[in-house]
């Protein structure tokens, strides 16, 4: 099931290409922010990821962008495999008149640090920009990725040296595949300055993020940003949107990037920020409860299939 497609219908025509001609220095609107951890920057709690434009057309997803912007998010979430490059360059056919108020993230997949240069490289001649706000290390899910990131000629010699040279600000990693490798990329390194994660109700049920990974985070006072807050739409057999987004906000986290199609859904996200309310540990547990009836790898298919794996990870706990 794709990112919903029955909630905030609107659909991205000629009224959503009107909303990419505000004018620049315009009324924007206001979202909930939180402090970054330890970078120190104030982020909104929700942000606009490019990760879901490949189900839009270019024109539909700039668009949405300037939308997210207008709407006052300020935070805007991308990878260099997104969309074979093109999420980047929507970024950068809207966001570059607004760099000065805009917190951009990208991601690089490549393992070693030549490849992963390369890669940075690209991603700011897409985004517009010479530099980004925060750059990852792009979806981390087994144990040899984590040792060929921090061997000679890695990944995070690339990482260091963007930083040292200010085509980053920050650095940070992701994944969704496993929190064990999560951990042990944490174990690995003691200077990041972000992690990004799934966090949804269902994820405490099945090899959890939220149980494992997210109290080390807290403690070492990482950014934190948390993603899939819908799982992929399937959580919403049981549950609203307004709900699931809710419950990640509830969590010790600061911002979580939410991925639209259309117009209707980046405004749903936001009013659901604006309005949003803690939820106590009664309500939570009982949505953790509805959750665990579609918990599992069929619901989290991202994640490890300890059902079917034939060989356990060579580590303990999984």
């Amino acid at each position: 099931m794709n990112r919903r497609k029955f909630i905030g219908g609107s659909l991205v025509g000629a009224s959503a290409l009107t909303a990419s001609s505000s004018a620049v220095g315009g009324t924007r609107g206001e979202v909930p922010t939180r402090v970054f951890g330890k970078t120190g920057e104030s982020l909104t709690v929700v942000g606009q990821a490019g990760g879901r434009f490949p189900l839009c057309t270019f024109d539909e997803a700039k668009a949405i962008t300037m939308r997210a912007y207008d709407l006052g998010i300020n935070y805007f979430d991308n990878a260099h495999s997104y969309w074979n490059g093109r999420s980047e360059e929507v970024f950068g056919a809207v966001l570059p008149q607004f760099r000065k108020d805009v917190f951009i993230t990208t991601k690089s997949a490549d393992r070693t640090r030549k490849g992963a240069e390369e890669e940075l490289h690209l991603s700011l001649k897409r985004l517009k920009t010479d530099y980004v706000d925060l750059w990852q290390i792009h979806a981390v899910g087994e144990m040899d990725e984590v040792e060929q990131i921090f061997g000679p000629g890695g990944a995070m010699e690339a990482f260091e040296a963007a930083k040292e040279a200010g085509k980053c600000r920050f650095l940070g990693f992701t994944g969704h595949r496993d929190p064990h490798v999560h951990l042990a990329m944490l174990e690995r390194y003691d200077a990041y300055d972000t992690i990004l994660m799934p966090l949804h109700p269902a994820d405490p049920s099945y090899l959890s993020f939220e149980e494992l990974v997210l109290p080390v985070a807290r403690d070492r006072g990482l950014g934190i940003q948390g993603m899939k807050s819908l799982a992929n739409a399937k959580l919403l057999q049981s549950l609203s949107v307004r709900q699931c987004i809710q419950y990640v906000l509830s969590l010790p986290i600061h911002c979580l990037a939410v991925g639209c199609t259309t117009i209707g859904q980046i405004e749903d996200d936001v009013r659901i920020a604006q309005e949003f309310k803690q939820y106590g540990p009664d309500e939570m547990s009982s949505i953790r409860n509805t959750a665990q009836r579609l918990a599992g790898a069929a619901l989290e298919d991202w994640k490890r299939d300890l059902q079917q794996a034939s060989n356990r990870p060579p580590y303990a706990g999984a």
